[in-house]
Order: C-alpha cells, then sequence, then structure tokens
C-alpha cells in the first residue's frame, strides 16, 4: 500500500491550496518543499503585503497556446470564493488600482491562513526536503534527501524558472518530459525590458524617472507607469508588455495619453515660450529636457515650422523603440510558457497520458498579467486538482 494518498511536490501557493483541499477530502496528503521556509514567493509579493487575487481575473487575462484552458478552473473557484477565505481569517485587506486586492498587513497572514488550512486537513508538510527521483509503476515511488514515500496520486506545484534566487528550478519541466508530456517554450514575463546602447544612453540618463503612459506592442496595450532604468525600461506597463513581446520586434509608447499634444504646440506656435518649458507643464522636467535634446534642443515655439510641430507630436504619442532583449529570469516575476496545456485535462489538471500525474500554477502553460492575477491561477488551479487527487 502507498504511503499516502496525495503527495505534493511545491510547498508555493498551487501547492498548499491543493494540499488543503485534498486533505479536507479525507486523503492523506504529504507536501514536500525543497526550501526550509514555506511559500518564499508569497512572502515577498506585492512589496511584502501579497497581491493575492484580482476583482477582474478570467480567461482574457492569461497568456497560453489554448487561451480557453484556465476557463474552467477560473470559473470553478472564482476571486470571490478566496476572499471569503481571507475573511474567514479575519485578514483586513484593500484593493489597489483595476482591482488588485491586497492585505492590509503582511503576506505572512496569508502564508498563516493557508497554513492553518493545512493542519486542520491533517496535511503532512516536510520542509528542507529535495526530490532526487520519481517513478511510477502502480504507485509513484519518490526518492527524496530524507527518505522515500509512495502515493496513488502526485501534483506538480514547483513553479517556472523566475527567481531562481528563491529557489526556482526546471523540475517540473524535466519531470513533464520524463514522463513523455510536451512542454512549450519558456521565456521570462513580467520582467524589465533592455536596450540597445543607443536608447540606452537616452533611457540611462532618466534613471528614476517615471511617467504615466500606453505602452503598445501589436494591437494590446496597457496604460500604468513606465520607470527609466540604468538597464532600460521597467515599471508595470513594460512588465505588462513584456509578458507577449517578441524578440527583435518594436515596442511603441504615448507618453500623453490623455493630451492632445499636436492642438496644444498648434495653440502655442506664435508664443516665445521655450519648447521644454511647455513640455514640463505636462511631463517631468529631466524627461521634457531629454527629449528635446532628442530633436536637436528646445528653441521659442515660433520658430517651429507646423511640420516640425506634428512630427515632434506623432513622436510623444507614438514612440517606437525596440528592446534588444530582458533582464532574465532572474528579475522575472513569472514565467511564459510551460507544461502544454494540451497534455492536461482543464476539470482536473491531470495528464491525460499519465493517470494520477497532475500539474499546477505557475509550471502549466498559463501566465497571467501582472495585479494578482497569477495568485488567482494558483489557487484556481491547485483548487480544482484538490478535488479529483
Amino acid at each position: 500500500m502507498p504511503d499516502y494518498d496525495v503527495i505534493i511536490i511545491g510547498g508555493g501557493a498551487a501547492g498548499l491550496m491543493c494540499a488543503m483541499e485534498a486533505g479536507k477530502r479525507g486523503r492523506s496528503v504529504l507536501l514536500l518543499e525543497h526550501n526550509e521556509k514555506i511559500g518564499k514567493k508569497i512572502r515577498i509579493s506585492g512589496g511584502g503585503r501579497c497581491n493575492f487575487t484580482n476583482l477582474s481575473a478570467h480567461h482574457g487575462n492569461y497568456i497560453s497556446q489554448n487561451p480557453h484552458f484556465c476557463r474552467s478552473a477560473l470559473a470553478r473557484y472564482r476571486t470571490s470564493v478566496f476572499i471569503g477565505l481571507v475573511e474567514k481569517h479575519k485578514i483586513n485587506y484593500h484593493e489597489k488600482t483595476l482591482g488588485q486586492m491586497f492585505c492590509d498587513g503582511s503576506s505572512l497572514q496569508i502564508i498563516t491562513m493557508l497554513l492553518d488550512e493545512c493542519r486542520e486537513a491533517a496535511v503532512r508538510i516536510q520542509l528542507g526536503c529535495e526530490v532526487r527521483e520519481v517513478k511510477k509503476e502502480h504507485a509513484f515511488a519518490v526518492s527524496t534527501g530524507v527518505g522515500s514515500y509512495a502515493s496513488r496520486s502526485l501534483v506538480i506545484a514547483t513553479g517556472g524558472l523566475s527567481v531562481p534566487q528563491l529557489g526556482a528550478t526546471n523540475f517540473a519541466f524535466s519531470l513533464a518530459r520524463q514522463f513523455g508530456l510536451k512542454v512549450t517554450k519558456l521565456r521570462p514575463g513580467l520582467v524589465p525590458l533592455t536596450f540597445h546602447s543607443a536608447d540606452l544612453k537616452f533611457f540611462s540618463s532618466l534613471a528614476g524617472v517615471s511617467i504615466d503612459a500606453v505602452v503598445g506592442f501589436d494591437d494590446l496595450s496597457f496604460r500604468e507607469n513606465v520607470l527609466f532604468t540604468h538597464r532600460g525600461l521597467s515599471g508595470p506597463a513594460i512588465l505588462q508588455i513584456s509578458s507577449y513581446w517578441r524578440e527583435g520586434e518594436p515596442i511603441s509608447l504615448d507618453v500623453l495619453p490623455e493630451t492632445d499634444i499636436l492642438r496644444l504646440l498648434l495653440a502655442n506656435h506664435h508664443s516665445k515660450k521655450e519648447l521644454v518649458t511647455l513640455l514640463d507643464q505636462h511631463l517631468p522636467r529631466r524627461f521634457a529636457l531629454q527629449w528635446c535634446g532628442r530633436i536637436g534642443g528646445s528653441k521659442p515655439m515660433n520658430q517651429f515650422s507646423r511640420t516640425e510641430l506634428e512630427l515632434l507630436a506623432a513622436g510623444l504619442h507614438h514612440w517606437e523603440i525596440r528592446p534588444s532583449g530582458t533582464e532574465g529570469f532572474g528579475k522575472a516575476e513569472v514565467t511564459v510558457g510551460g507544461v502544454d496545456t494540451d497534455e492536461l485535462t482543464s476539470k482536473t489538471m491531470e495528464a491525460k497520458r499519465v493517470p494520477g500525474l497532475y500539474f499546477v500554477g505557475e509550471c502549466v502553460d498559463v501566465t497571467g498579467w501582472l495585479g494578482g492575477y497569477n495568485f488567482q491561477w494558483a489557487w484556481s488551479s491547485g483548487w480544482v486538482a484538490g478535488q479529483y487527487a
């Protein structure tokens, strides 16, 4: 007889949710975590306050080769259900911009909540436990640095490649391939963008400056802050678009999304006011100065031709720049790509060709936007697997 009904590898958001749900069903559950502390990514999320979900989470907020795969899990375990769990544990929370839900206190409150639920469900948690080998015969055999275990079901919740300094590995993808499952191309998502030297000289001179902008790629755009850094561009709008950006392609910025800049420029066309003086009424002065430097310097408005003003306005509303790359998995918040959803059943998260093997959370080819969406996928996919494992 196997030691456990369910073994879960990975003690993050999805793994903890799956463990407590399987335990509530009377399953004997062992959760294995290779770090010495549980939920390391939960701890640092949201600046330490855990952006634990988003009120508007639905399948359109996720990237996947099959954009409909996440529909089932998200519909069956909704944002409101997790918020109800937060309220049950008397954790105070608040909504920030764009439906983002944060703890008033610390992200440790969410970890404590999940651990309390696991304790009530009689889940055994083994920390500092490195998995060395997984085999399947009649049951799953899991060999670790602290012993060997067997189970009827095995759930992989080890996340993706993002933030390796917190212990991220390619375990889930290696295991999927071991069992003959396909893994889609993996790349960093929600990550700052880097640029070639010509653009970088401009960006680095503005390091620390933040502007409200619309950032676009293909037919998609996000409006939030853009932050200039010594290496390129960051900030919420850049992180959002980075998950969609394709290497070698340009992105566009509208740095004055609420201002008809051509109308403003033409209204001041006969003025002796300097261009930089006009621009810094609407943009940070450092940016206005640098932008004027890009076009040959500032001068009185009455010295510009109409054509020059039209080009200037077009540049501010549709500034096209071509990233050279990203800052990689070390700075990425998520992994785009993962275990191919064609290999999994959306209702259960079970591998179609390997009965009893489940994949949940970030290691699946479902990647959410910035702002609590990835946590909601973790809760929803973990909950679904917990109903069947």
